[in-house]
């Protein structure tokens, strides 16, 4: 098995669960030693309330070939991030992938409610859990991973530039989170960049994370029988495959060149070569805004 990520060091913050769980178990399967946060332990749930926790994540990171290290951490909390941090220098010296994929704002945004009707304080949540947690940790991180030339910062988000510039995305609250969490990767190019860091924004397409499959009522195994009740879940792809684009990233000597882009994981399978757990390469975006939007009968084919 090829591990060309054996020497690197990873914090996954936010990797509890859904693109988290997936990119850490894949990071560890390329040989990485992944730091693995969240709020939900097995001693203590966050108020998504799910069975999930940190230490599952850990020991499937492991199990995949890699060093999996839980750490909870509340990262809206200024002191737990340093001295989660504090504690990766300690015990590895280094830094070399940071993936800020914290949200937890599932059940915070109304679909389709103006501000003026939305639920304030669950949309002033949703913006501290998705853009404060991000500045908070890469405040604290990224001198660590700028100690070392190569460094990669991932901001996991929901769309890609070019659609979310062109198109209003559920909700107020939920809008702003996910533009932000882009410019955010854009920002950070311009300072990592010439630090010798890259950063990115990277997003999955219709992910198939422990929430979305509890809705339609089926496994990984089964998912497909879930298309009778939504076709265009046909397009779907596994949290694996946002992982291994994660990976393909973390293991190009020539990463620099995307830095302060957006990527989507179907761009990034085009790219490095990598396939989802079946097989394909779902373009879940181009299916989007070539079959979805426009209304046309749900057909996965050109596009996995």
């Amino acid at each position: 098995m090829s591990t060309p990520l054996h020497s690197k060091v990873a914090l996954v913050a936010g990797a509890t669960r859904g693109a988290g769980r997936g990119i850490a178990v894949e990071l560890g399967a390329a040989g990485a030693t992944v730091y693995v946060t969240g709020r939900s332990t097995r001693k203590q749930r966050s108020e998504y309330d799910r069975p999930e926790t940190i230490e599952d994540t850990a020991d499937l990171v492991t199990a995949a070939g890699g060093r999996g290290i839980a750490v909870p951490t509340d990262h809206l909390v200024p002191s737990q991030v340093k001295a989660l941090v504090e504690r990766i220098d300690a015990e590895q010296g280094r830094l070399d992938i940071l993936v800020n994929d914290i949200w937890g704002s599932e059940n915070l945004f109304a679909w389709d409610a103006p501000v003026w009707e939305h639920d304030l304080d669950n949309g002033l949540r949703l913006l501290r859990l998705a853009v404060d947690t991000h500045a908070i940790t890469s405040h604290h991180a990224l001198p660590l991973l700028l100690r070392d030339e190569g460094g990669l910062v991932v901001e996991m988000t929901d769309g890609t530039a070019a659609y979310n510039r062109d198109t209003y995305r559920n909700s107020f609250f939920y809008d702003i989170a996910k533009a932000t969490v882009l410019r955010m990767a854009f920002a950070l190019g311009h300072e990592l960049g010439p630090r010798g860091a890259t950063a990115v924004a990277l997003t999955p397409g219709w992910m198939r994370s422990e929430l979305m499959l509890d809705h339609f009522g089926v496994t990984e195994e089964t998912w497909r029988d879930a298309l009778e009740r939504e076709p265009h879940f046909c397009m779907s792809e596994s949290p694996s495959y946002v992982g291994r684009a994660v990976a393909a990233l973390a293991a190009d000597p020539g990463v620099a060149r995307w830095n302060g882009r957006s990527l989507s994981s179907g761009q990034a399978a085009s790219e490095y070569g990598f396939t989802d757990l079946d097989g394909s390469r779902p373009d879940f975006w181009r299916y989007l805004v070539e079959v979805q939007d426009p209304g046309k009968p749900a057909d996965a084919t050109g596009y996995r």
